[in-house]
């Protein structure tokens, strides 16, 4: 048995466990559509009292180590590389510029922004999983269903890249505000996986207001009434200098289109569970500040995250944890023309999009990549004015939404087909539900 240096047990599949893996190969695509339902009652769970009152005869358990593997991977995983944006009529003949990272993930990111990265807690513990940047050795593919030695190297290549942050599940008390009401008795319950999607949107943020300049855009402060100080200077290059976006639309812009990359990556994972035939669901009911550190009780402390306050603003602004999730924002690069230079690195630098020496899926990466429009240094001195001028009119980037972002959670967990079978008419879960135990070993 290998172990990793996080603590997680490397994949290597029982005859029980290559079975199962093929036949969740053949899964259809369609029966996990339709199938897909909330399914929350688990092993080892309770309902107290009203009109679904139960309480499981079984014991509540872990998923096992290939289920979880097989989760994390539907949800973080690499999949190849992004196709960037093609073609752009103003940019021509330079390439698009749009992407933040050249990795292809398991689901969509606006103009492949990809600024979600994920953290995930069980009985084990709590961990970080990065995927947003860095190309795994070995990645998910659909060839990879069909070796379930090819499945497993790209399992443990993801599970290797996990950092353990804690040797705990996250604690966080069962009653309201940490959970919503109709989640105090199921959420992150004993021997559940709790994969927890979070977004930079400082970055999401600031990848929009480059977005913007490139195609000819500047920002206006409409929250105050005023235009940005300076912004005159780049008339020239800013072709639509006279019809600003309203900085308030590009950031709930941001907001959005973060909030679909957290709720899309969940709902790939949803539909997954309903293939392994593993019970759970993609929810919201945990509260944001709690999960991120920001309750204001030192005996809970989320993930960990630094957070500020200020009078200015109605909550706390988590920004991030040193040196495992560090948003693009001042209190953790010092300034913010270090923040928009350390975007240009994620895209032009090694491994970036547009860096000539990162491969790709093109016949002629190398040319493709390299005819990217730059960031030149008047690109970095406008994007730094904006951001500059956002950070102190706001006290923080950006100015109206928080720094980082979570919507969207999937918890995993083996059914209780009990009860289903108890309170329900038939077909209230799958055949993959039913044989579970018996097909997974668990």
């Amino acid at each position: 048995m290998t172990v990793f240096a996080n603590g997680l047990t490397a994949i290597e599949p029982t005859d029980a466990e290559r079975t199962a893996l093929r036949d969740l190969a053949e899964f259809p695509l369609y029966s996990a559509i339709a199938g897909r339902r909330s399914r929350r009652f688990p092993v080892g769970g309770s309902i107290p009292s009203g009109p679904l009152a139960f309480t499981s005869r079984r014991e509540a358990r872990p998923l096992t180590d290939l289920q979880r593997a097989l989760v994390l991977a539907t949800v973080t995983g690499q999949t190849g590389w992004h196709d960037a944006i093609s073609h752009h009529p103003g940019y021509a003949p330079q390439f698009p510029n749009y992407s933040g990272s050249a990795i292809g993930r398991t689901f969509p990111s606006a103009a492949g922004f990809h600024t979600t990265q994920f953290f995930f807690t069980d009985d084990s513990g709590t961990y970080y999983l990065p995927t947003r940047d860095d190309q795994l050795d070995v990645q998910l593919s659909a060839d990879s269903f069909a070796s379930s030695d090819g499945l497993a190297d790209a399992l443990n290549a993801l599970l290797a890249r996990a950092v353990r942050i804690s040797g705990d599940r996250i604690h966080l008390p069962r009653e309201q505000p940490y959970f919503e009401g109709h989640n105090t008795w199921i959420g992150n319950h004993p021997g559940s996986l709790l994969v927890i999607p979070v977004a930079d949107l400082a970055q999401q943020t600031l990848l929009n207001i480059a977005f913007f300049a490139q195609n000819g855009y500047g920002i206006y402060d409409d929250v105050n009434d005023r235009p940005i100080p300076g912004l005159e200077r780049y008339s020239q290059r800013l072709a639509h200098h006279d019809d600003p976006q309203p900085l308030s639309f590009v950031e709930q812009y941001s907001l959005a289109e973060a909030s679909a990359e957290l709720m899309s990556s969940t709902y790939a994972g949803h539909l997954g569970l309903g293939a392994i035939g593993l019970g759970g669901w993609s929810f919201d009911g945990i509260d944001r500040l709690s999960m991120l550190g920001a309750s204001g009780d030192p005996a809970v402390p989320g993930l960990g995250f630094r957070f500020d306050e200020d009078e200015r603003w109605s909550l706390p602004n988590p920004t991030g944890r040193a040196g495992v999730f560090e948003s693009f924002t001042r209190p953790h690069f010092g300034s913010m023309r270090a923040v928009v230079e350390a975007l240009a690195e994620r895209k032009f630098g090694a491994g970036g999009p547009f860096n000539p020496d990162t491969d790709g899926p093109w016949k002629d990466s190398s040319g493709v990549r390299g005819a990217a429009a730059p960031f030149d240094e008047e690109m970095i001195d406008l994007l730094t004015l904006q951001a500059d001028y956002i950070d102190d009119t706001f006290g923080k980037f950006p100015g109206t939404v928080p720094s980082v972002w979570i919507m969207n959670y999937l918890q995993a967990q083996h059914l209780d087909t009990d009860f289903y079978d108890a309170l329900y008419t038939p077909g209230a879960y799958l055949p993959t539900h039913a044989e579970e135990q018996r097909r997974w070993e668990s």
